[in-house]
């Protein structure tokens, strides 16, 4: 058999399998759209806000409407205590709460500490991280306006009063997530923990499906059979991760700083090391749904010590290093450098590496263990000539 044939015979024995089909075609398309959706806004904004005034004076207002004026906040309700305020909160109507100290304005006035108290759901993160940031800029605000009148009152001049409270205005412009969403952020990453774990299911259905009959992949060597499988799903791949890193990246809003060239040269090794990792894991299964069950409860572990959604600083650091065997990891912290960062090639050296090495590793691995499945099937059922 042509290693042409072999292919042919690997990708009809790939779209032939419902199972691989569902995997591979169904899974990457559906997850495109199913993991993104839940953050297409963004960030959060217009966060709904309870306010108690225990002081009621003008600054007191003042603070309030800076509030209000912030994009992350909307001050819905007033409230004439706490208690009532927090019932307002448990109705789940309400996301934050405001409250303003009776003797606020008397005691910035006199320049004494005046306590603000935020309060915010903090079981959602993005939200509470809202509240806070567009409460604490309102505070600041305030705290700046009763500076600016104390200043002012000891005779110092608008502008220089101005000048001393701000003596320099920062222009923050976001280099690599200009519009700070979480789509951005975590797209990336997550995509190419997906092309890893569904290639290492579909490889491994196949490889486990075939242990117990007779086949195509009797009539060819180890070796052939590794190059061709992994040259099979090596085509397929090819497209689904131009249609994530493309069509995708593009939808998103996901900002590319890397060259076509660069970033093909970098997925390469990291396709064939996951391809062959596959392959090697397949020739441990013999039950065709057991690759699924192993790969899905192995994936949130992987996301975690990728270091993109977690800081690696607070994982164990003999995990951190464990964790350089599997392929995702070193393709998912290099590609973020090098596709969202812009680092060039030369930043990313280290980890297009690592995946070679691995690739070399996992190809060793497989290669053998092919070599002990078809003396298996052999035994069981010698194979056909011709």
């Amino acid at each position: 058999m042509t290693l042409l044939r072999l292919i042919l015979e690997e990708l009809k024995a790939i779209v032939a399998d419902k199972a691989i089909a569902v995997t591979l075609f169904g899974g990457v398309l559906f997850y495109a759209l199913l993991y993104p959706l839940p953050y297409l806004n963004q960030v959060p904004t217009e966060q709904a806000l309870v306010v108690v005034d225990l002081d009621n004076t003008s600054l007191s207002r003042e603070l309030i409407r800076h509030a209000d004026a912030s994009p992350k906040i909307r001050v819905a309700r007033a409230a004439g205590s706490v208690a009532e305020a927090q019932h307002y909160i448990a109705s789940g109507d309400f996301h934050g709460l405001l409250v303003i100290p009776a003797g606020f304005k008397r005691d910035l006035l006199l320049g004494k500490g005046a306590t603000l108290s935020y309060g915010g759901d903090a079981s959602y993160f993005l939200v509470y991280s809202a509240l806070v940031e567009g409460l604490v800029t309102a505070g600041m605000d305030a705290a700046r306006s009763v500076q600016l009148l104390g200043m002012l009152s000891r005779g110092e001049s608008f502008a220089g009063a101005s000048l001393s409270l701000l003596p320099m205005h920062l222009n923050a412009v976001p280099a690599y997530n200009p519009g700070l969403g979480y789509t951005p952020y975590v797209v990336p990453g997550l995509f190419l923990l997906i092309l890893h774990q569904t290639l290492l299911i579909g490889t491994g259905i196949l490889g486990a499906g075939q242990w117990r009959k007779a086949g195509y992949w009797q009539q060819v060597s180890s070796l052939e059979l590794l190059i061709g499988r992994i040259a099979a799903f090596g085509l397929i791949y090819a497209a689904l991760g131009a249609f994530y890193m493309g069509w995708c990246y593009h939808w998103y809003g996901v900002s590319v700083q890397a060259g076509l060239g660069d970033i093909a040269a970098f997925i390469v090794p990291f396709y064939l090391a996951t391809a062959a990792a596959g392959v090697a894991a397949s020739c441990l299964f013999r039950r065709r749904d057991m690759p699924t069950q192993v790969m899905l409860l192995a994936s949130m572990p992987i996301l975690f010590v990728s270091g993109f959604v977690w800081p690696l600083s607070l994982i164990p650091e003999p995990l951190v290093m464990a964790a350089q065997t599997i392929p995702a990891v070193p393709a998912i912290f290099g590609m973020l450098k090098l596709n969202q960062l812009g680092t060039g090639f030369d930043g990313v050296f280290s980890e297009w590496l690592t995946l070679w090495l691995l690739a070399l590793v996992y190809l060793a691995l497989a290669w053998w263990g092919l070599v002990v499945r078809q003396r298996e099937v052999n035994q069981l059922s010698p194979p056909k000539q011709g």
